[in-house]
């Protein structure tokens, strides 16, 4: 029986190998990783809609650009969100120095919800309206190293070692890195 991870493995190298042989396959890449892009973009940097729109169109294009220098030695999803994470990363110290309009209006669904609310040890909020608000308010003021953790984590459901793969640092610095986000998170939540 095939490992679900394995499924998705084998079907972005076959994408890649089709995308490889007609450039016009790229539209399916661009198919299956534009809304998960999107949310993790949103989530990330707080711009507009529109801004992210061509935030995407200038991933995407980075990706085809770069498509040959595809290892299978790493998970595609790793591989392609490494580069989302970069461009965003140059984007956001480009546009650090001028005021942002702050967006809250990406959605934490339920179970996103409980997740954060029971591993931060916030189970007991009594409105999730409300403890949605502050956890989009307390992540807005995280460090940045510690937003893109916790975002990967409990919003785009990474794993230790895709986290790993995507920021280039060991599966242990995650750790401590998800942990130091946590205690942050906590501080700024309790204030």
């Amino acid at each position: 029986m095939l490992d679900t991870n394995q499924g998705k493995t084998k079907a972005d190298a076959n994408l890649v190998k089709l995308t490889l042989k007609n450039p016009e396959n790229f539209a399916l890449i661009i198919e299956k990783y534009q809304k998960p892009f999107f949310y993790y973009i949103k989530r990330i940097s707080n711009i507009s809609d529109e801004d992210i729109e061509d935030e995407l169109q200038e991933i995407f294009l980075k990706i085809y650009q770069n498509l040959n220098n595809y290892k299978t030695d790493l998970k595609f999803s790793s591989w392609v969100y490494r580069i989302a994470r970069n461009h965003i990363i140059s984007h956001y110290r480009k546009i650090k120095a001028r005021p942002q309009k702050i967006s809250n209006d990406w959605e934490i669904n339920e179970s996103i919800l409980q997740n954060i609310a029971t591993d931060l040890n916030l189970a007991d909020e009594m409105e999730h309206k409300l403890l949605a608000q502050k956890i989009k308010l307390t992540l807005d003021k995280l460090d940045l190293k510690y937003k893109e953790v916790l975002i990967y984590k409990f919003f785009e459901e990474k794993t230790y070692d895709e986290i790993s793969d995507i920021i280039k640092k060991p599966t242990g610095t995650v750790g401590t890195l998800i942990n130091r986000a946590k205690k942050q998170f906590i501080k700024i939540y309790e204030q």
